[in-house]
């Protein structure tokens, strides 16, 4: 892997895994609803979340998956590398002060066309709260 690359498809192999992890604060929460514009009052505003099922706020969804993009983006298959499609069922929902972990395996990998599909997965003291599967297109190694 190079600084300003992330790895190449030559250079990954089914079962490799990555992880990002990310404490989750009220300000991201926040700026979250602010970014997407999803001001979902179960997200900000705790009286409202104190009514529902879930009986306090809960963070975005949508949040998980972009600690999943990072792990993508970042780690593996990394900088240079295409997120094309993303598969993701929600299981649980995430706290402001949880650990979120996002994890992403190499599942298969399809030389001819460049791509990369990985399960992703994202905990919280190791209970499942989202996971899917990511495709993504990756770099040959530059001749």
């Amino acid at each position: 892997m190079h600084e300003l690359h992330g790895y190449y498809l030559e250079d990954l192999e089914v079962g490799m895994t990555a992880r990002y992890a990310k404490t989750v604060t009220e300000a991201d929460v926040v700026l979250f609803a602010g970014v997407s514009g999803d001001d979902n009052p179960v997200h900000i505003n705790a009286e409202y979340a104190e009514q529902t099922v879930f009986g306090q706020r809960i963070v975005h969804g949508m949040f998980s998956a972009a600690l999943i993009s990072a792990v993508l983006g970042t780690r593996m298959p990394g900088p240079g590398a295409i997120y094309v499609d993303q598969q993701l069922k929600f299981k649980a929902p995430v706290h402001i002060g949880d650990t979120v972990v996002a994890t992403a395996t190499v599942l298969e990998i399809n030389e001819a066309r460049r791509r990369v599909v990985l399960e992703t997965v994202c905990t919280v003291r190791g209970r499942v709260v989202a996971a899917g599967v990511a495709t993504n297109m990756v770099d040959r190694r530059p001749i």
